[in-house]
């Protein structure tokens, strides 16, 4: 293969913005019909995904080191859109004809022998992952729904007992669908694992959001959801050492950062906790019940809400960032931030430049990962936010 080809190829292709993704899922269900129920009904976010995924494998496609343990987990990611190896050729033959479209008089035969190959590689490498998986869990679990607690207009906590365990660790995301949507969204759990293998999810609706708004306003008790395997590494402490950490807090983004708190509880409380929770009003302060519940039990924890807009001061917005470095030097800790993209790319910013160093800064990668897609956090970004995944 030759890497360069590929790399200019697909520079040309992905500059036709939208047009690329709509075309590529045309031709895909024109020829196989039968694939096209294993797509949402409303295909605006899985476009987005493609090119992002494939523009990811392209920019990597000479780091194969790197290339093969992401395709290896997307391959069994895949597992759960009933994706089976079958349906690789019927992919590849829809995106050399998109490719070909496209490209028009660049689209020479050393140019599809090119193609041809890297996605047979990556068809493989994904398969290889998806077979792996199956000897150590399924493509989803199924939850009921245990409990289903409206806390403001548009947020919702909701308790899931999946059909037998479903192992994470605090700061990992799992995936969520309704049987009814076909479509998933991450969502990060908010507690550590239980005895009892129940899951709790902090859930803001977003106009717009299939899988978020069913969840918020749809959902009862006894309801079953589906549950796919957790996802991510970034919001977890698995490098953090046994020392004292900061938690900022944007919204929903409390979820995950609870289940860290919950952690270091069930691990015997040996470092200090402080963490502030923002909102834009003190109405949307959704979990004090249990915050103030884990302050009391806990000497070693310590909660400080900010309010982004405070009535009394017109026009000035107080971050979460900016309230936790006026209150102390904490650069002898590690900070986790979750919240909106923009909650956490600015609260990044304002460490970084405080002198804090990227080892001891942790947070999803602002857009998160295209399949998950969202990054969960937040609520600024429609799909990405509430839909997405942590908050």
């Amino acid at each position: 293969m030759d890497v360069a080809r590929l790399k200019q190829s697909w520079h040309l292709v992905a500059g036709h913005g939208d047009q690329v993704p709509l075309y590529f899922y045309s031709t895909l269900f024109l020829a196989h019909p039968e694939v096209r129920q294993m797509f949402p009904t409303n295909m605006a976010g899985q476009r987005d995904r493609l090119v992002t995924a494939l523009g990811h494998v392209v920019s990597n496609v000479d780091q194969v080191d790197q290339l093969v343990g992401f395709l290896q987990s997307l391959g069994a990611d895949h597992r759960k859109f009933a994706v089976r190896a079958e349906h690789y050729p019927a992919v590849g033959e829809a995106l050399l004809a998109t490719l070909a479209h496209f490209l028009g008089e660049h689209w020479t035969e050393d140019l599809a022998q090119d193609w041809t190959a890297a996605y047979g590689l990556v068809a493989k490498v994904m398969s290889d992952g998806a077979a792996a998986a199956e000897n150590v869990s399924p493509p989803w679990w199924v939850g009921e729904v245990v409990a289903h607690e409206p806390r403001t207009f548009d947020i919702a906590v909701l308790t899931l007992r999946p059909q037998y365990l479903l192992p994470f660790e605090p700061g990992q995301s799992i995936g969520v669908s309704s049987p009814a949507t076909r479509a998933w969204r991450y969502y990060s759990p908010a507690n550590a694992p239980r005895s009892d293998g129940t899951i709790e999810l902090h859930v803001r609706a977003v106009p717009g959001g299939a899988v978020s708004s069913r969840l918020v306003y749809g959902t009862s008790v006894g309801d079953q959801l589906h549950l796919a395997a957790p996802l991510g590494e970034r919001l977890t402490s698995r490098q953090v050492g046994a020392g004292d950490l900061l938690l900022l807090a944007g919204g929903t983004g409390w979820g995950p950062l609870k289940a860290l708190v919950e952690q270091v509880a069930a691990e015997g409380g040996g470092r200090r906790v402080d963490v502030y929770v923002g909102a834009r009003s003190r109405t949307e302060f959704y979990d004090v019940d249990a915050i103030e519940k884990l302050v009391a039990s806990y000497p070693w924890l310590r909660v400080t809400y900010v309010v982004n807009a405070d009535p009394s001061r017109p026009g000035e917005f107080v971050s979460v960032v900016d309230r936790a470095l006026a209150d102390g030097d904490w650069r002898g800790r590690h900070v986790f931030v979750c919240g909106s993209d923009l909650m956490v790319s600015s609260a990044v910013s304002g460490l970084t430049q405080a002198g804090y160093h990227t080892g001891q800064l942790h947070y999803e990668a602002l857009g998160g990962q295209w399949y998950s897609p969202g990054r969960r956090v937040g609520d600024v970004q429609e799909q990405r936010a509430a839909d997405g995944g942590t908050q």
